[in-house]
């Protein structure tokens, strides 16, 4: 008996990368800074929320690569003259990515009392019916 994977299933045609989709999804899964929410906004909205206390907008960077949005943080180094007693906020570059559906784009971000929020819609594709036609074996139509 063979052992069928997700994208070799016979009634997927045309899935074949969906493994590579779920092993990159599971890749990129396993960092912990800085924490997010992802919530549904609206049927087609959601956004992503990450939390990036003492970044600010120029220290942050958003690209979609390849259907992954990519959310990067870097902070300049603080002033030699600073002593801490105890430091207990991260100050560490970060990178958090999420696999984006086909369809969906990032509609906006916004940063406010520490919070990155990035708004994503998904364009909902319009239903077509196609008619194929059926052409006799010798190239002529039926």
């Amino acid at each position: 008996m063979t052992k069928l994977g997700l994208g070799t299933h016979p009634f997927l045609l045309g899935f074949e990368q969906l493994e590579r989709l779920v092993e990159r999804t599971a890749k990129s899964g396993g960092e912990g800074y800085p924490p997010y929410n992802i919530e549904a906004t609206a049927e087609n909205a959601y956004r992503i929320t990450l939390a990036v206390a003492g970044f600010r907008e120029e220290d942050l960077s958003i690209t979609v690569e390849d259907r992954q949005l990519v959310v990067r943080g870097r902070q300049a180094e603080d002033a030699q003259d600073r002593v801490f007693l105890h430091r207990g906020i991260a100050a560490r570059a970060f990178q958090r990515s999420f696999v984006l559906a086909d369809g969906v784009e990032v509609a906006g971000a916004a940063l406010e009392h520490g919070l990155l929020h990035v708004d994503l819609r998904r364009q909902v594709p319009e239903t077509v019916v196609q008619t194929i036609r059926i052409g006799r074996k010798d190239g002529g139509a039926a």
